[in-house]
């Protein structure tokens, strides 16, 4: 298998910290693999064999419940390393992460990571990083399942979304990948009703655009003042 050229992973903040030499090495050890629309990186409960990193495309990470309920934890952006169950000392996926377009993505064996981070300590600074922001993504999103009405909830997701993957357009900003009204009700824990009534209202309000499995934010201003308004109605 040729090597990989490291020109495909400069700029990724994750491989900030590493020399010339240091980069070559990590890249000796990973494998480029094409994931068509649809297909899993990996799936919850399955055994930790592997961790990635996202070259091209986006993926959803979901989470299927004790009691079957799916919910959409996040999305995943090029250059973001995933599937890191290894580093936090778990043996299986904690969820199933799906291509929501074709993409591509950088693996390596678990079995990889204590050499690696051996003779690259700051792989290990990005992955703790990594872990840090998530668990605080996580607890930003407990507090408004419990303290915000379904209207803001909303309002923040589309705001994550649009910083994480927003598309500059003459009439605002597209969220750059596939995402259905089905997908925000499970990433803000009410029912495909409910946003579908919120985002038809917001529609015509002109705060955003919508079709099929698409959404442009048209006024992001007037949504971040929606989404940080004080007060709670029913949810």
């Amino acid at each position: 298998m040729a090597a990989l050229d490291r020109s495909i992973v400069l700029g990724m903040p994750i491989f900030d910290g590493l020399g010339p030499e240091q980069l070559d090495e990590v890249l000796a050890q990973a494998r480029s693999v094409r994931l068509p629309k649809g297909g899993a990186a990996f799936e919850q409960d399955r055994e930790a064999d592997s961790f990635f990193v996202l070259l091209h495309g986006n993926l959803q990470v979901v989470k299927l419940t004790p009691a079957g309920q799916q919910v959409v934890i996040r999305y995943v952006a090029p250059g973001e390393m995933f599937g890191i169950a290894v580093q936090m000392g778990r043996p299986t996926y904690p969820a199933t992460a799906t291509a929501v377009v074709d993409s591509v993505m950088l693996v390596w064996p678990s079995t990889a990571w204590p050499g690696l981070v051996a003779r690259c300590p700051s792989l290990a600074a990005s992955a703790l990083q990594t872990v840090g922001s998530r668990l605080n993504d996580a607890h930003v999103r407990v507090v408004e399942m419990s303290t915000e009405d379904v209207e803001r909830r909303v309002a923040h997701a589309l705001l994550r979304l649009v910083q994480q993957a927003g598309r500059k357009l003459e009439r605002g900003i597209e969220i750059d990948f596939p995402i259905t009204r089905q997908d925000v009700a499970e990433m803000t824990g009410t029912t495909l009703h409910t946003v579908s009534r919120i985002l038809s209202a917001w529609e015509d309000q002109g705060l955003v655009e919508g079709g099929r499995q698409r959404i442009v934010v048209l006024d992001p201003h007037r949504l971040f003042g929606l989404a940080e308004r004080k007060g709670a109605s029913a949810r």
